[in-house]
């Protein structure tokens, strides 16, 4: 079924700008600790460098 995706409501952005924020100061807390960074990447849980 195509047809006009609705735009996202502020609610959904505010959201979306907060996980950003929290991703961000996750990779910047991992960096000063030297820890891996866990994310699930092609359906399995992968350590990256910060």
């Amino acid at each position: 079924m195509k047809g006009k995706q609705k735009a996202p409501s502020e609610q959904a952005l505010v959201v979306l700008r907060a996980l950003k924020r929290a991703a961000k100061e996750a990779r910047r807390q991992a960096k000063i600790h030297g820890t891996k960074v866990w994310v699930i990447k092609d359906g399995k849980i992968v350590g990256l460098e910060p």
